[in-house]
């Protein structure tokens, strides 16, 4: 228990996602909801984009979805772990001979962290991330490459999980280490959006439960969809009998008419990159109307 409790284990979850590859889009439920939601967000968007970015694509549920609401776009995946960009890869090239629209679509998919994107500055038009921030030790250089990829006027639109997701397992554990991630709170995501030059951040969040017949059953949904903890911080060994035993009674006072109650707090957000007014120097860029005259 040397490690901080704030820092993220990214090997552990590139293994954890590696590890649910197969089991995730049949445990994936919650995730599947969010990004229906953000989708739905985009109907009151005015935007017509020629690349759309789906960072942390996982196995490319939203890619279909994407592929759909801008035809004339090339979508593109990119996430760290392999296996499920592989599952992902499979499961498109099937439903491409179901879906009619998408026989003229591929999606390239690349293996990349949030932070370092093998592509050129200001290339996307929209760039679209579901529950991937939560993952990361620091969204700041994401959002400062998100600025980077995208072009002027284009859309970064977002979700994630608050402060009170998992809370009641998080109460459960009385052992003294880490049992779920840690996230960050809506506002702190607003602050830097703007700290990376974003600018109109638009913030909101919303309380969704998921409810269960057993701990275990929660505990199981979590590995299946690769989310389990992955903090430095977290139990290595097993965990004993006595230290479980304490744990289940502490959720069972949380039922509510026999069943077990999961919060998750789900954050959305977007923001536009705008015309920069500094170069990367330093050096501010100051423009002249010839139209108007100096007084």
């Amino acid at each position: 228990m040397n490690a901080p409790a704030q820092f993220v284990d990214r090997r552990q979850v590139r293994r954890n996602f590696a590890r649910a590859a197969a089991s995730y889009d049949e445990a994936a439920v919650l995730q599947r909801e969010i990004g229906k939601r953000m989708l739905e967000r985009l109907d009151y968007v005015r935007i017509e984009p020629q690349r759309v970015l789906d960072l942390g694509c996982g196995t490319g549920a939203s890619l279909t979805a994407l592929h759909e609401r801008y035809p004339g776009a090339l979508v593109i995946g990119a996430d760290p772990c392999l296996p499920m960009l592989r599952v992902g890869q499979r499961q498109h090239s099937r439903l491409r001979w179901l879906l009619p629209f998408l026989r003229s679509h591929r999606s390239p998919l690349l293996a990349a962290e949030a932070s370092a994107l093998p592509l050129p500055a200001q290339s996307i038009g929209l760039l679209w991330s579901n529950l991937m921030l939560h993952w990361l030790d620091d969204p700041l250089p994401a959002f400062r490459e998100a600025n980077r990829l995208l072009e002027v006027g284009g859309l970064l639109m977002f979700s994630t999980f608050g402060p009170d997701t998992l809370k009641e397992l998080r109460a459960s554990f009385g052992d003294g280490y880490v049992h779920t991630q840690r996230f960050t709170d809506m506002h702190d995501y607003g602050d830097m959006l703007v700290e990376c030059g974003f600018t109109d951040p638009v913030m909101d969040a919303e309380v969704l439960t998921m409810t269960y017949a057993r701990l275990d059953d929660l505990l199981a949904d979590l590995r299946r969809s690769g989310s389990a903890c992955a903090m430095q911080a977290r139990r290595r060994g097993l965990t004993g009998r006595s230290t479980w035993a304490a744990t289940r009674a502490a959720y069972a006072q949380c039922a509510r008419e026999g069943r077990l109650p999961a919060t998750y707090e789900v954050i959305y957000g977007h923001a536009w990159k705008s015309q920069p007014r500094k170069m990367a120097d330093g050096r501010t860029i100051v423009r002249f109307d010839p139209h108007q005259r100096l007084r």
